[in-house]
């Protein structure tokens, strides 16, 4: 029973969360993500709780709850295989590309290196 814990303040500390949590059922486990080059903050973290019912409980209780001064996103967490990777986006980037889509570049001019003999025209 992982929860969202979102827009959370730079100020939010790990023993914070856990104590606003506990008033709607046994926590398992709090970690606030950090960025590993600065060590602050991301602004998000995930809440462990011990039972569905203080899962739930948690969820309606505390989205939109006031917390270090901005107000919470709470909902249950979504599990690393349903949720979409960052990194597959495909190789299409959209624009003009092959087929018979056109260039929108123009002609190119042919490639001269500075070695080659001077055209002139």
């Amino acid at each position: 029973m992982k929860i969202f814990v979102g827009n959370l303040s730079w100020d939010a500390t790990e023993d914070g969360l856990r104590q606003l949590f506990e008033g709607h059922g046994e926590v398992v486990s709090v970690r606030i993500v950090q960025d590993q080059y600065t060590g602050r903050s991301k602004g998000f973290g995930f809440v462990e709780m011990g039972s569905e019912a203080a899962c739930t409980a948690a969820i309606e209780g505390l989205n939109d709850a006031d917390f270090v001064g901005r107000p919470l996103r709470v909902s249950r967490a979504q599990e690393q295989g349903d949720r979409p990777r960052g990194g597959d986006r495909g190789g299409d980037r959209g624009g003009p590309r092959g087929g018979d889509r056109g260039n929108d570049r123009g002609p190119r001019k042919p490639f001269r290196s500075r070695f080659d003999e001077p055209q002139y025209s």
